[in-house]
Protein backbone atom coordinates (compact mmCIF):
# COMPACT_ATOMS: atom_id res chain seq x y z
CA UNK A 1 0.00 0.00 0.00
CA UNK A 2 3.04 2.48 0.59
CA UNK A 3 4.36 1.82 -2.55
CA UNK A 4 0.84 2.53 -4.33
CA UNK A 5 0.71 5.93 -2.47
CA UNK A 6 4.22 6.87 -3.16
CA UNK A 7 3.54 6.61 -6.98
CA UNK A 8 0.61 8.20 -6.48
CA UNK A 9 1.65 11.17 -5.51
CA UNK A 10 4.31 11.37 -8.07
CA UNK A 11 2.06 10.99 -10.91
CA UNK A 12 -0.52 14.10 -9.20
CA UNK A 13 2.93 16.33 -8.69
CA UNK A 14 4.26 15.24 -12.49
CA UNK A 15 1.06 16.68 -13.73
CA UNK A 16 0.85 19.63 -12.05
CA UNK A 17 4.19 20.55 -13.26
CA UNK A 18 3.37 19.99 -17.23
CA UNK A 19 0.14 22.23 -16.32
CA UNK A 20 2.46 24.95 -14.71
CA UNK A 21 4.83 25.08 -17.77
CA UNK A 22 2.01 24.77 -20.48
CA UNK A 23 0.18 28.21 -19.09
CA UNK A 24 4.15 29.52 -18.78
CA UNK A 25 4.28 29.15 -22.43
CA UNK A 26 1.48 30.48 -23.72
CA UNK A 27 2.47 34.33 -24.87
CA UNK A 28 -0.41 35.49 -26.59
CA UNK A 29 -1.66 39.26 -25.14
CA UNK A 30 -5.15 39.72 -23.62
CA UNK A 31 -4.74 43.06 -24.65
CA UNK A 32 -7.67 45.62 -26.66
CA UNK A 33 -7.97 44.23 -30.54
CA UNK A 34 -6.30 45.85 -32.79
CA UNK A 35 -8.30 48.26 -35.63
CA UNK A 36 -9.33 46.92 -38.94
CA UNK A 37 -11.03 48.97 -42.20
CA UNK A 38 -12.07 52.12 -40.63
CA UNK A 39 -12.86 51.32 -37.57
CA UNK A 40 -11.09 50.74 -33.95
CA UNK A 41 -12.66 48.30 -31.77
CA UNK A 42 -11.47 48.15 -27.80
CA UNK A 43 -12.66 44.88 -25.42
CA UNK A 44 -15.38 45.64 -23.43
CA UNK A 45 -15.62 44.53 -19.93
CA UNK A 46 -17.27 41.36 -20.58
CA UNK A 47 -14.81 40.32 -22.70
CA UNK A 48 -16.38 41.06 -26.27
CA UNK A 49 -14.98 43.90 -28.55
CA UNK A 50 -17.23 46.72 -29.69
CA UNK A 51 -16.11 48.72 -33.22
CA UNK A 52 -16.86 52.52 -33.26
CA UNK A 53 -16.50 53.88 -37.00
CA UNK A 54 -14.41 56.48 -37.72
CA UNK A 55 -14.59 59.87 -39.57
CA UNK A 56 -14.87 59.56 -42.97
CA UNK A 57 -14.35 63.56 -44.02
CA UNK A 58 -15.34 66.65 -43.16
CA UNK A 59 -17.96 66.90 -46.43
CA UNK A 60 -21.75 67.34 -44.73
CA UNK A 61 -23.73 64.55 -45.19
CA UNK A 62 -25.34 63.58 -48.07
CA UNK A 63 -23.42 66.83 -49.97
CA UNK A 64 -22.35 64.80 -52.72
CA UNK A 65 -19.05 66.68 -52.23
CA UNK A 66 -17.68 70.63 -51.33
CA UNK A 67 -19.13 73.38 -52.82
CA UNK A 68 -17.91 74.22 -56.25
CA UNK A 69 -18.71 77.47 -58.93
CA UNK A 70 -16.60 80.85 -58.81
CA UNK A 71 -19.16 82.54 -56.62
CA UNK A 72 -18.35 80.64 -54.04
CA UNK A 73 -15.39 82.83 -53.17
CA UNK A 74 -17.54 85.70 -52.43
CA UNK A 75 -19.33 83.88 -50.08
CA UNK A 76 -18.34 84.70 -46.20
CA UNK A 77 -16.06 82.58 -44.94
CA UNK A 78 -17.14 82.24 -41.13
CA UNK A 79 -20.21 83.28 -39.26
CA UNK A 80 -23.61 84.30 -41.23
CA UNK A 81 -24.02 83.11 -44.60
CA UNK A 82 -21.18 81.05 -44.87
CA UNK A 83 -20.72 77.27 -45.61
CA UNK A 84 -20.83 75.83 -42.54
CA UNK A 85 -22.90 78.42 -40.58
CA UNK A 86 -25.70 77.23 -43.88
CA UNK A 87 -25.46 73.76 -43.11
CA UNK A 88 -27.35 73.63 -39.86
CA UNK A 89 -30.05 76.14 -40.52
CA UNK A 90 -33.55 75.45 -42.78
CA UNK A 91 -33.14 76.70 -46.21
CA UNK A 92 -35.14 79.96 -46.13
CA UNK A 93 -33.33 80.34 -42.85
CA UNK A 94 -30.05 80.37 -44.50
CA UNK A 95 -31.04 82.04 -47.38
CA UNK A 96 -31.68 84.74 -45.54
CA UNK A 97 -28.30 84.86 -43.44
CA UNK A 98 -26.56 85.37 -47.09
CA UNK A 99 -25.67 88.28 -47.98
CA UNK A 100 -25.87 87.58 -51.95
CA UNK A 101 -29.21 86.25 -51.38
CA UNK A 102 -30.91 88.98 -50.01
CA UNK A 103 -33.79 89.72 -52.35
CA UNK A 104 -34.23 86.48 -52.59
CA UNK A 105 -34.59 85.98 -49.19
CA UNK A 106 -37.26 89.17 -49.60
CA UNK A 107 -39.75 87.89 -52.33
CA UNK A 108 -39.65 84.04 -50.56
CA UNK A 109 -41.23 86.60 -46.83
CA UNK A 110 -43.48 88.55 -49.50
CA UNK A 111 -44.77 85.54 -50.81
CA UNK A 112 -45.33 83.67 -47.06
CA UNK A 113 -43.42 81.05 -48.23
CA UNK A 114 -40.44 80.81 -45.29
CA UNK A 115 -42.50 78.02 -43.17
CA UNK A 116 -43.14 76.26 -46.47
CA UNK A 117 -39.35 75.78 -47.25
CA UNK A 118 -38.33 75.33 -43.78
CA UNK A 119 -40.48 73.22 -42.80
CA UNK A 120 -40.15 70.90 -46.28
CA UNK A 121 -37.61 67.88 -46.50
CA UNK A 122 -35.00 67.17 -49.20
CA UNK A 123 -35.58 70.00 -51.67
CA UNK A 124 -33.39 71.98 -54.18
CA UNK A 125 -33.22 75.63 -54.26
CA UNK A 126 -32.07 77.15 -57.43
CA UNK A 127 -31.58 80.79 -55.68
CA UNK A 128 -31.32 83.77 -57.99
CA UNK A 129 -27.98 85.81 -56.83
CA UNK A 130 -29.38 89.76 -55.80
CA UNK A 131 -27.52 90.44 -59.09
CA UNK A 132 -30.12 87.93 -61.23
CA UNK A 133 -32.84 90.14 -59.65
CA UNK A 134 -30.80 93.36 -60.69
CA UNK A 135 -31.35 92.34 -64.31
CA UNK A 136 -35.09 92.62 -64.30
CA UNK A 137 -34.56 96.08 -63.59
CA UNK A 138 -36.89 97.87 -60.51
CA UNK A 139 -39.76 98.30 -62.31
CA UNK A 140 -40.36 94.44 -63.01
CA UNK A 141 -39.35 93.71 -59.85
CA UNK A 142 -41.63 95.57 -57.93
CA UNK A 143 -44.20 94.22 -60.20
CA UNK A 144 -43.07 90.93 -59.47
CA UNK A 145 -43.21 91.52 -55.66
CA UNK A 146 -46.40 93.39 -55.71
CA UNK A 147 -48.00 90.34 -56.96
CA UNK A 148 -48.62 87.88 -54.55
CA UNK A 149 -49.64 85.02 -56.69
CA UNK A 150 -47.03 84.94 -59.88
CA UNK A 151 -44.35 85.68 -57.43
CA UNK A 152 -45.49 82.80 -55.13
CA UNK A 153 -45.67 80.48 -58.37
CA UNK A 154 -42.37 82.21 -59.63
CA UNK A 155 -40.24 81.22 -56.47
CA UNK A 156 -41.97 77.51 -56.36
CA UNK A 157 -40.99 77.12 -60.32
CA UNK A 158 -37.36 77.25 -58.47
CA UNK A 159 -37.71 74.69 -56.26
CA UNK A 160 -37.43 70.49 -56.93
CA UNK A 161 -39.01 68.29 -53.97
CA UNK A 162 -35.79 66.33 -54.10
CA UNK A 163 -32.56 66.53 -53.04
CA UNK A 164 -30.29 66.84 -56.19
CA UNK A 165 -26.19 66.11 -55.72
CA UNK A 166 -24.29 67.56 -58.80
CA UNK A 167 -23.69 63.58 -59.82
CA UNK A 168 -27.69 63.87 -60.38
CA UNK A 169 -28.27 67.57 -61.07
CA UNK A 170 -28.39 66.96 -64.98
CA UNK A 171 -31.95 66.49 -66.40
CA UNK A 172 -35.61 67.05 -66.22
CA UNK A 173 -37.25 67.53 -63.39
CA UNK A 174 -40.58 68.70 -61.53
CA UNK A 175 -40.39 71.54 -59.24
CA UNK A 176 -42.82 72.28 -56.65
CA UNK A 177 -44.62 74.85 -58.46
CA UNK A 178 -45.45 72.09 -61.11
CA UNK A 179 -44.16 72.44 -64.14
CA UNK A 180 -40.59 70.92 -65.17
CA UNK A 181 -36.81 72.35 -65.51
CA UNK A 182 -34.22 71.25 -67.04
CA UNK A 183 -30.60 71.52 -66.26
CA UNK A 184 -27.73 70.64 -68.44
CA UNK A 185 -23.88 70.14 -68.32
CA UNK A 186 -21.54 67.65 -65.88
CA UNK A 187 -18.71 68.31 -63.51
CA UNK A 188 -18.70 71.99 -61.94
CA UNK A 189 -20.76 73.46 -65.17
CA UNK A 190 -24.23 73.53 -65.23
CA UNK A 191 -26.98 75.71 -66.58
CA UNK A 192 -30.66 75.65 -66.12
CA UNK A 193 -33.00 76.02 -68.74
CA UNK A 194 -30.71 77.07 -71.18
CA UNK A 195 -30.70 80.80 -69.63
CA UNK A 196 -29.15 80.73 -65.80
CA UNK A 197 -25.73 79.30 -64.90
CA UNK A 198 -24.68 78.04 -61.61
CA UNK A 199 -22.14 80.30 -60.25
CA UNK A 200 -21.75 78.19 -56.60
CA UNK A 201 -23.14 74.96 -56.33
CA UNK A 202 -23.34 72.24 -54.05
CA UNK A 203 -24.03 74.44 -50.90
CA UNK A 204 -25.89 72.22 -48.24
CA UNK A 205 -28.26 73.26 -45.69
CA UNK A 206 -30.23 71.58 -43.17
CA UNK A 207 -32.93 70.03 -45.30
CA UNK A 208 -31.75 71.13 -49.15
CA UNK A 209 -29.25 71.63 -51.45
CA UNK A 210 -28.50 75.38 -53.06
CA UNK A 211 -27.51 76.34 -56.38
CA UNK A 212 -27.13 79.61 -56.97
CA UNK A 213 -27.88 81.32 -60.11
CA UNK A 214 -27.07 83.65 -62.53
CA UNK A 215 -31.39 84.76 -63.80
CA UNK A 216 -34.48 84.62 -62.30
CA UNK A 217 -35.82 81.75 -64.03
CA UNK A 218 -39.26 82.46 -66.12
CA UNK A 219 -42.24 80.13 -66.15
CA UNK A 220 -42.94 78.00 -68.80
CA UNK A 221 -45.50 79.96 -71.14
CA UNK A 222 -45.27 83.06 -69.23
CA UNK A 223 -43.80 86.15 -70.75
CA UNK A 224 -40.70 87.58 -69.21
CA UNK A 225 -42.06 90.47 -67.79
CA UNK A 226 -44.69 90.33 -64.62
CA UNK A 227 -47.37 92.18 -64.34
CA UNK A 228 -48.73 93.84 -60.82
CA UNK A 229 -52.54 93.23 -60.07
Amino acid sequence: MRVFRTAGLAVTVAAMALAMAACGSDTSPSTALQPTGGTTATASPGGSASASPQPSGSNTAGSGGPAFGPGCSSLPSSGAGSLSSMASQPVATAVASNPQLSTLSNAIKTAGLTDTLNNAQNLTVFAPTNDAFNQLGQSQLNALLANKTQLTQVLEYHVVPQRLSPSNLAGTHKTMEGQNLTVTGSGEDFTVNNTASVVCGNIQTKNATVYLIDAVLTLPGATPTPSAT
